[in-house]
């Protein structure tokens, strides 16, 4: 027996914690040891996580308008299809499915896999299962597809048993962090003050294996580093749109999704900036940018815990990783559900099961992920796409100014909060990053640019087919 509509059965609660549970995985956890290499000082490593913040949440201010115009499954994919027609729209779902959304699962999984051999080691990437040729299966990218499949079985099983994970295990890493950063606050180091002594002297950091070198940043080289170092931050940032692609199941979504983007992005930007305070209050500049395998949070915790510090680091981040995977998977399949319904996916990821989630395109999204855990390249199409994403954000935004005189007589529950100000200020400065990442990470920029291309003749060929 299969049903024809999704069910409003999600709070604003229930939307506060998908936000919050989806953004925060392990980017938080490693990824300040990159942008103290980029900047190398105390004031800018704060500046580049209160830039990301501010670019996060003026987009999901933006973002409550557009919700509250369109309350149904699919989130940006119908946004952009309303605003720039159905090619944009195939576009942005080809790259979501191709590497945005699945990639992240992938990455997310694999994270909790690496973290897990910290407690068992005979799940690590050393411990190779299976090679043929060049191909290798290893215990961690089983652990990774384990768990994909785990999270998938149980969303499709219906909304509310995934609601209860996401709820519970996010209100588990927001407690983990709390504790953390209250007891690293607490550790009262004397490296703080060391830490801001020069805090407004940008260095680049490159560490070699026969030497530390430093160069004075300043200028157009400032700017160029800032730019590039909020990469990390922003995809550690990322995945607060994904309760835009449950509308069709949240409870009054023209003023909730707005209110979810609004708190959700706050307090994950709080939980963030608090974050490397902790860490500048427990680790010299030195120590984060050259923190073992970029994890700074658990040279902080070896700081403040000492040898448990491991064991902690690797239970919250399993933690963390476990949510955050739960909120991918629970929102993706909804935009290849509309996508489905357009004509522009496979047509069995349109139907809903008895529980009324769309069960067919959970396994597609499962099967593709797992398929990416085992080839290894996720990281690298993820690099690829940062600067895809970004594109397709500013474009979403743009689209407000396209709609109002495209539709002018469309309800609007929720307006976008500061409008035109605020929109043109995220445009402007998500577009300068653009560029940044255009002039510094060129093969990485038109490596995302290609996989969105990839999908145009996909499209002409879907179109060809209907006509």
């Amino acid at each position: 027996m299969e049903t024809n509509s999704f069910k409003r059965s999600l709070s604003l609660l229930d939307g506060v914690l998908l936000v919050v549970g989806s953004m925060i995985g392990s980017g938080i956890f490693i990824v300040s040891t990159d942008i103290v290499q980029h900047i190398g000082s105390a004031a800018w490593l704060l500046v580049v996580w209160l830039l990301s913040g501010f670019i996060t949440l003026a987009a999901a201010l933006s973002y409550g308008e557009l919700s509250g115009m369109y309350p149904k499954a699919g989130g940006q994919y119908v946004y952009l299809r309303e605003a720039y027609g159905k090619l944009f729209g195939f576009l942005y779902g080809w790259s979501f499915f191709a590497v945005i959304q699945t990639g992240t699962i992938a990455a997310v999984g694999v994270a909790f896999a690496k973290f897990a051999a910290y407690l068992y080691p005979s799940l690590g990437e050393q411990h190779v299962l299976l090679s043929i040729g060049t191909i290798s299966i290893k215990a961690s990218q089983l652990l990774a597809i384990g768990l994909i499949l785990l999270l998938t079985f149980i969303n499709t099983q219906g909304v509310n048993g995934s609601k209860w994970i996401q709820s519970i295990f996010t209100l588990a890493k927001i407690a983990a962090i709390v504790l953390l950063v209250v007891c690293g606050l607490w550790a009262g180091h004397a490296v703080w003050q060391m830490n801001w002594q020069h805090a407004w002297t940008a260095f680049s950091i490159a560490d070699t294996t026969s030497q530390i070198s430093h160069a004075l940043l300043q200028g157009k080289t400032l700017v160029l580093a800032i730019g590039t170092a909020m990469v990390g931050a922003l995809f550690s940032s990322d995945a607060w749109n994904n309760v835009t692609f449950i509308a069709a199941e949240i409870k009054k979504p023209e003023r909730n999704i707005g209110l979810s983007l609004l708190i959700g992005t706050v307090l994950v930007t709080f939980l963030y900036l608090s974050m490397n305070i902790m860490y500048l209050n427990v680790l010299s500049i030195q120590e984060i940018a050259h923190a073992p395998d970029q994890r700074v949070a658990l040279a902080a915790a070896m700081k403040i815990f000492g040898s448990a510090g491991t064991t902690i680091i690797a239970v919250m981040i399993m933690i963390s990783t476990f949510g955050c995977n739960n909120g991918l998977i629970l929102s993706g399949a909804r935009v290849y559900y509309t996508m489905a319904q357009d004509g522009m996916f496979l047509k069995a990821a349109q139907q809903l099961n008895k529980k009324g989630v769309p069960e067919k395109a959970l396994w597609m999204q499962a099967i593709w992920a797992s398929l990416l855990c085992l080839s290894g390249k996720y990281g690298d199409l993820l690099d690829f796409i940062i600067f895809t994403v970004l594109l397709f954000y500013i474009l979403t935004i743009a689209g407000i100014f396209i709609l109002r005189k495209k539709q002018p007589h469309l309800e609007r529950p929720y307006k976008a909060f500061g409008y035109p100000f605020i929109p043109f200020v995220y445009l402007l400065l998500a577009s300068s990053i653009c560029i940044i990442l255009l002039i510094t990470k060129t093969t990485f920029a038109g490596g995302g640019l290609l996989i969105v291309l990839l999908g145009l003749p996909i499209y002409y060929f879907i179109q060809k087919k209907h006509s």
